[in-house]
């Protein structure tokens, strides 16, 4: 079964970039089921932070920045409740977030394809049937379109010779849910962020035996000051990136990683000691580039994720160089197509700007 509606725009997204664009869209008094639609693919509010683990706190990974306008509600993620799980948090603030603004969000509403009908842009997507029925397709079609998909959709792994011939387990950030998982097990752990050094805290004790490899030396970053000259430094790179078209490099390597009191712990004891990355994998583990061995029965990848834009393809937007040329949360391609959370929007403060300077350029063109 398909249905039909038409809006003047789209938003593909509920995670904190979506709903940043979605608040400055109501401050200019559009409506949302009338104005915008917002269309999320999750069961419940919270954006990809619902996914993550359940041992995951807020203040051991990335911050988390509030959304523009929860202090409205008295909530603020800098004095939510250090004990709770993350997920739980973030998913009830954007619920309470979504309902207090009256967004009236589309879930679960799954995108599968964007494309052109005459001039406007059609927007495919599939919700779930009730039970014992079909899911129903449907089509929004509207005048412009606010893409803030993320990442969390589109994890990335790296090739590695041998990886298809590995007999034990191999999981992506995105696939991890608890370190008893692996309680007993020899595990490799691979990246170089605060994923990779979050898992190795969690199984230091759980796991038999524990290695760590990266791809690049860590930039241990100390002190109780954010670096601002490398958080800028990165934050330029990746927006020299969107502009011309290329690939997004890693925000990490702009900016280091934060020294905590409990990575430093980490660090004194030798756990949070990254080898070279491996020559290749083996059925049984990994070989080094001196030709040694490590048996393994898992490999964690924290290897990072992609922009999720599979569902743009249609709109063929993406350059040779491997991406999209934005620039200022605009697609240079077409201009009805927005890009929010991309490239050095990508943090929650980008995000948060990214959401007013956005939903002005959709009201210039409206």
């Amino acid at each position: 079964m398909t249905s039909s509606e038409t809006v003047p725009v789209v938003i593909i997204g509920a995670g904190q970039a979506g709903l940043s664009v979605a608040y400055y869209l109501r401050r200019f008094e559009l409506v949302a089921g009338r104005d915008f639609v917002i269309l999320d693919r999750g069961p419940d509010a919270g954006g990809a932070w619902q996914h993550r683990w359940e041992s995951l706190r807020l203040g051991t990974a990335h911050r988390v920045n509030d959304l523009p306008g929860l202090a409205e509600l008295g909530l603020s993620f800098a004095t939510a409740d250090r004990a709770r799980a993350a997920r739980d948090i973030v998913a009830d603030y954007y619920s309470r977030y979504e309902e207090h603004f009256e967004l009236n969000v589309h879930r679960p509403e799954t995108v599968l394809r964007v494309f052109n009908r005459s001039a406007d842009l059609v927007v495919t997507s599939s919700r779930p049937g009730r039970a014992g029925e079909p899911a129903e397709e449907r089509e929004t079609v509207a005048q412009l379109l606010v893409n803030a998909t993320g990442t969390w959709g589109a994890p990335f792994i790296p090739y590695y010779p041998g990886a298809h011939t590995f007999a034990g387990r191999q999981v992506h950030t995105a696939g991890f849910s608890s370190a008893e998982e692996f309680r007993g097990q020899r595990v490799l752990v691979v990246g170089g962020g605060t994923s990779a050094i979050g898992f190795l805290l969690e199984l230091e004790g759980v796991a038999a035996e524990l290695v760590w490899a990266a791809r690049r030396p860590i930039d241990w970053v100390h002190g109780e000051e954010l670096d601002l000259e490398g958080a800028s430094a990165a934050v330029a790179a990746q927006d020299e990136a969107a502009r011309s078209g290329r690939a997004l490099p890693s925000i990490v390597s702009g900016t280091g990683v934060p020294v905590s009191r409990r990575i430093s712990a980490g660090i004194e004891r030798g756990l949070l000691v990254a080898r070279p990355m491996f020559a290749a994998i083996e059925p049984d583990g990994v070989r080094w580039d001196d030709g040694s061995f490590t048996a393994v029965d898992t490999i964690i990848w924290a290897s990072g994720f992609r922009a999720e834009l599979r569902h743009l393809a249609p709109l063929k937007l993406r350059e040779k160089a491997g991406g999209l040329t934005v620039g200022a949360g605009a697609s240079w391609t077409d201009p009805r197509i927005f890009l929010a959370g991309y490239g050095p929007q990508a943090s929650t403060v980008g995000a948060n700007r990214a959401g007013r300077m956005i939903a002005r350029q959709v009201m210039a063109l409206l």
